[in-house]
């Protein structure tokens, strides 16, 4: 019985001397877990416009609303040519129907205006073909020739609108550049530190924004990511 409780102490001491040898390494170990470093990846690209929505707005203006349906009709139809002889298909086209103001219903307001009617037209374009409408746009005054005068005040509340739609075919290689540019970051921190760089311990991708290169061109799209990860250091 003596024995058997001598070599149960000696059994005893002999994994605390083990636990003892073995816990400044894991002490180590586990330290190591909480040394990270943090670095964002910027990955930017210019792409131009796939898609374009082009209001083309005008107004009308007369005493009586037969006129007002009149010159209505005979704008949209010379609208309507000249966009199909630049390359637009009627398909793209999209005709409202006007917006007609009568200043006599208006309750407050001045009556000493020229015209009772005012109407106003919105013929929209929507199609991939940015060129195309960027070639009409600059030949608008083919349409002033003709009595028709586009845009003006309308164009604030009916803006042409440019749009990247091809997103899904850059993403890869902008999340792979991004991410690249992140790990470059991490290496250099990592060897100013005297570390090496491990594994990576998080990553996020962000989100990605599309905005006008500029107010001049707003055909002209930049596309721009930020990667955020998280790398293990060590010693």
């Amino acid at each position: 019985m003596e024995k058997g409780r001598i070599l149960g102490g000696l059994a005893v001491m002999l994994g605390l001397v083990v636990i003892g040898l073995m816990l400044p390494e894991a002490v180590s170990r586990y330290r190591s877990y909480d040394r990270t470093v943090n670095v964002k990846g910027l990955c930017e690209k210019e792409v131009k416009a796939d898609k374009v929505i082009w209001p083309v707005v005008y107004k009308v203006m007369a005493n009586d609303i037969q006129s007002v349906y009149d010159q209505t009709d005979r704008n949209n139809a010379a609208i309507i040519g000249f966009l199909k002889a630049g390359g637009i298909d009627p398909s793209e086209m999209t005709v409202s129907v006007p917006e007609i103001s009568d200043k006599y219903a208006v309750e407050y307001g001045s009556n000493d205006r020229a015209f009772r009617y005012i109407a106003k037209t919105v013929i929209t374009v929507c199609t991939s073909d940015v060129g195309k409408v960027l070639e009409l746009m600059s030949k608008q005054s083919e349409l002033l020739k003709k009595g028709i005068v586009t845009g003006g005040s309308s164009q604030w509340d009916n803006p042409v609108e440019f749009r990247y739609e091809g997103l899904n075919d850059i993403k890869p290689q902008m999340i792979e550049e991004a991410t690249m540019n992140a790990r470059e970051a991490a290496v250099k921190f990592a060897k100013d530190s005297g570390s090496r760089l491990g594994k990576i311990k998080t990553a996020n991708q962000g989100s990605f924004t599309i905005e006008n290169r500029d107010s001049n061109t707003p055909y002209i799209k930049k596309v721009r990511v930020v990667s955020s990860v998280t790398y293990y250091l060590k010693n």
